[in-house]
């Protein structure tokens, strides 16, 4: 008996066997359980500090500055980009949970600040009028105005990844270019991924994944008519009680989006008991102690992984039991029939 576990345990055990043994563990193979290859995990980061530098984008054909907020990768090799584009009143110093970890993961991640519908809004105004500042900004002109602003950024960046003297050379792969954002930032981004208003597109062929947080249907025209012409991937998220601070929009309507998107390659959760302020991080505050920034993260870099680094572990992932895992029995989780590993 006493030789059968030595044996067991390596020691003992003949020549041959030790070899082919050697050779699953340097595989990540090996049965008996002690080494396995590592599973996906999109929550997983190294330990390294995170590096983010602020920048101005001239826009002279418009007379406008596009304030930037870019988190960079310990890599120095290039990698795919990330936009985001926040809701009615932010900047480009929100949401730095999401800018921090997709660097973490290996993105530059570009967070934009749109003049006219930022932070100058509310903090501009007294305090009795910002309401009425805000609704006024939620408008027309501002809509257009951000969906310019994406293509001048991305014109910008490539000036800067080819100047030697930019601290931005070199970074980026803008070849694989994600667009996210929230409320407002949703709009811009359903646009640039290429939601129409009838035969107008201002579609950035660029943009070849988007991840929609409180999406919203248009405000005229049939939605099914102006999400026909998405083709690229898409990931959506609201919550059961998303509703607008802003406008009339409701919970029901932000669902009114994804059933649309029947020629590109669809996910959506709907987070149980999520309001509109769940998604977001004001600058300088700790995450909020809730269970959705965690899901949030995990189901979008998947997404991004998959999309825009075409890792089929990370595609599996949103279509098998992974994504189930981050999510609470309550939540919803769908995808369409284009989403196939």
């Amino acid at each position: 008996m006493q030789t059968w576990r030595n044996r067991a345990r390596g020691r003992g055990v003949p020549g041959c066997m030790r070899i082919f043994q050697t050779g699953l563990i340097v595989a990540g193979l090996w049965v008996g359980g002690a080494t396995a290859k590592e599973a996906y995990d999109p929550l997983k980061v190294a330990e390294v500090a995170v590096e983010s530098k602020t920048f101005e984008v001239q826009d002279a054909a418009r007379g406008r500055t596009i304030p930037l907020r870019v988190y960079l990768p310990a890599d120095k090799k290039p990698v795919p980009v990330v936009l985001f584009s926040h809701g009615l009143g932010g900047s480009r110093d929100n949401n730095p949970y999401l800018g921090e970890h997709w660097a973490k993961r290996g993105y530059v991640v570009v967070f934009m600040q749109h003049p006219g519908s930022d932070e100058s809004v509310w903090k501009e105004a007294a305090a009795l009028e910002r309401m009425t500042a805000m609704r006024q900004a939620a408008s027309a002109k501002n809509y257009i105005d951000r969906t310019q602003d994406v293509p001048a950024v991305l014109d910008a960046l490539a000036k800067w990844n080819v100047d030697k003297g930019h601290v931005l050379h070199g970074r980026m792969d803008l070849e694989k270019v994600g667009m996210s954002g929230h409320s407002f930032g949703a709009q811009t981004t359903q646009v640039m991924a290429g939601q129409s208003a009838g035969r107008i597109s201002l579609r950035d062929p660029r943009v070849d994944a988007a991840v929609m947080m409180s999406p919203s249907p248009p405000a005229r025209g049939d939605a099914a008519a102006a999400f026909a012409t998405v083709k690229i991937p898409c990931l959506l998220m609201t919550g059961t009680l998303d509703d607008s601070p802003i406008g009339n929009t409701t919970p029901a309507d932000r669902l009114k989006v994804f059933p649309h998107l029947k020629e590109a390659p669809a996910w959506q959760v709907v987070f149980d008991k999520a309001t509109h302020m769940d998604f977001g991080q004001r600058e300088g505050r700790a995450p909020r102690p809730t269970r959705y920034h965690r899901a949030i993260l995990a189901l979008s870099t998947a997404f991004w992984d998959a999309e825009l680094k075409a890792r089929p572990e990370a595609r599996k992932w949103l279509n098998g039991e992974g994504a189930k895992k981050v999510l609470a029995p309550e939540d919803r989780w769908e995808k369409n029939g284009k989403t196939a590993d």
